[in-house]
């Protein structure tokens, strides 16, 4: 039977209708605009890494390991932290020049957009985007007690040996919703030692029973897994890796093989934590608190405001459900989300005259 003119002009207003849809929603990933920061330089005493200079047709900044190398996940739903963590990362930095930035983004996100933001804001930054395929994870991810927790890009921190080159064997990896306020070389100084491969501070006063579940714990063969280890509580969103070491010990395997646990006999709750601590605690370098003030977003529930660990402050980490920008869009913002408040580019949408 022939399509009648009102099926097809019924076709023509369903397709219409989604791609109006469709523009709205890719409206909606431009709709926040970013300042451009200011460029910052090197001190006279920074190694000079020669931007003519290639090894095995990488740029020689993002190869070389005379430059401290940072990894981040980078998405539209962070762009707003991440922008305030890159700027705090370069106006602290004595070399802000050797900073050699590694963004991992969803294969289905767009790149080019994202990579755009980045340039207009800090047109001078040594940084890669490499494209994470989420569906390698998602088929492994089980439901945690916060939805924001299953991302998959949440995961990629368990694949920078799989993503980034093989010519970067040292990274530190740093979460989107913090703000550095020391030089983040002295944190890639940090000693592995011999063995270890990461590097990440960690806290043995947190009870580390609560990230697995009773089925965990009751079965003797897996509780086992703690045995001679003086495992301890440590945050994933700041950490040394050495990629070499990760590579060879082949940690992403011994990640996926715990995940895949958990799809079939629940052992915890809390997204891509406990498989981290699962393969690694108890076995790292241990590095000052003063690293990683984490915890600033309140609990994974209500978000409330929280103070500052006791001691010096090099890194402050809204971890958590409250995040600074929301709260203070939200004009209900907590006392220290002020000091994340002078890394925010976002530009506002009128300017007053001086």
């Amino acid at each position: 039977m022939p399509e009648s003119p009102l099926f097809h002009f019924l076709l023509l207003l369903v397709f219409t209708f989604f791609s109006l849809a469709a523009n709205a929603t890719a409206a909606t990933k431009i709709t926040q605009q970013f300042k451009e920061a200011p460029q910052f330089y090197n001190s006279p005493d920074c190694p000079v890494i020669s931007d003519e200079d290639e090894s095995d047709g990488e740029d020689s900044i993002l190869c070389s390991d005379q430059a401290v190398h940072v990894a981040m996940t980078l998405d539209t739903a962070y762009i707003r932290g991440s922008m305030a963590a890159i700027l705090s990362v370069l106006q602290h930095s004595s070399c802000p020049q050797n900073i050699a930035f590694h963004f991992v983004a969803s294969a289905t996100a767009n790149a080019s957009l994202l990579r755009a933001t980045i340039s207009s804001s800090f047109p001078y930054l040594n940084f890669e985007v490499y494209p994470f395929d989420d569906s390698s994870v998602s088929r492994l991810i089980s439901t945690s007690i916060r939805s924001a927790l299953d991302c998959p890009l949440n995961y990629a921190r368990s694949y920078l040996a799989n993503l980034l080159p093989l010519c970067v064997r040292r990274v530190m990896y740093l979460d989107s919703d913090l703000v550095l306020v020391d030089d983040i070389a002295k944190l890639a100084a940090t000693p592995l030692g011999d063995n270890s491969v990461l590097a990440a501070p960690e806290y043995c006063n947190a009870n580390f029973t609560s990230y697995f579940t009773l089925t965990f714990w009751s079965n003797p063969s897996l509780s086992l897994t703690f045995a001679n280890r003086k495992a301890c509580y440590f945050n994933t969103g700041v950490m040394v890796i050495d990629l070499d070491r990760w590579r060879e010990g082949d940690y992403t395997t011994r990640i996926e093989e715990w995940m895949e646990l958990q799809k079939r006999i629940r052992i915890y709750e809390l997204g891509s934590l406990p498989p981290f601590l699962l393969v690694f605690a108890g076995n790292i370098v241990p590095v000052d608190h003063r690293w990683n003030q984490h915890g600033l977003g309140g609990d994974n529930f209500r978000g409330l405001c929280r103070d500052l660990h006791p001691g010096p402050v090099s890194l402050l980490h809204w971890s958590g459900k409250g995040k600074p920008w929301a709260r203070l869009d939200a004009n209900r913002p907590c006392p220290l989300d002020a000091l994340w408040a002078p890394y925010d580019l976002l530009q506002t949408p009128f300017a007053l005259d001086s």
